[in-house]
């Protein structure tokens, strides 16, 4: 069955078409949410509240565009909302306030493998998580981020380098276990 007809049903109301359609796309929209989640059992819940966006909203979709990133983007945006609705953006502060050191190297091994790399990406602190996935993995410019996130582009920014450079330490120290 095509996207389209699987839209379709969906679009009246079909339950076998939504299983499907979840079937379909949750394992990698799963991924997405284990991106923002602090664990396995939130990014499930994320994963849930989004899917259930999208079931709500599926008729809005206008197919002139990709699908699987229309729903992506409905669970980003879930996450964001969760994250704001619980005020977990502590942590921030202005790049002017920040004092860090600069690392002389600032590449990351590619010895370290996917599942290792988002284990680590959920252990940051939620601020730096949340601003890593928008600017590093879904592409959100610094100011885009602080729009949706409502704090400056600096603070975007400095959450970005401070993201940064704790996934390097933490992939060195990974290195040197090896």
């Amino acid at each position: 069955m095509s996207d389209e007809s699987l839209i379709k049903a969906c679009v009246k109301g079909e339950e076998w078409a939504n299983r499907q359609l979840f079937d379909k796309l949750s394992p990698k929209m799963m991924a997405v949410c284990l991106r923002y989640a602090n664990d396995e059992d939130e990014a499930f819940d994320l994963l849930q509240d989004g899917f259930i966006k999208v079931f709500q909203k599926i008729h809005l979709f206008k197919f002139d565009g990709s699908f699987e990133g229309w729903v992506r983007r409905t669970m980003v945006n879930t996450c964001l909302d969760h994250i704001r609705k619980n005020k977990k953006l502590k942590n921030h502060q202005s790049i002017e306030e920040s004092n860090f050191e600069h690392p002389h190297n600032e590449l990351i091994s590619s010895d370290i493998n996917t599942q290792e790399l988002l284990k680590l990406i959920q252990r940051l602190p939620d601020g730096y998580r949340t601003v890593f996935n928008l600017f590093a993995i879904e592409g959100y410019s610094h100011k885009e981020i602080g729009d949706q996130l409502g704090v400056t582009e600096n603070t975007s920014k400095s959450q970005f380098r401070k993201a940064k450079l704790q996934l390097q330490q933490w992939v060195n120290e990974l290195e040197l276990r090896y």
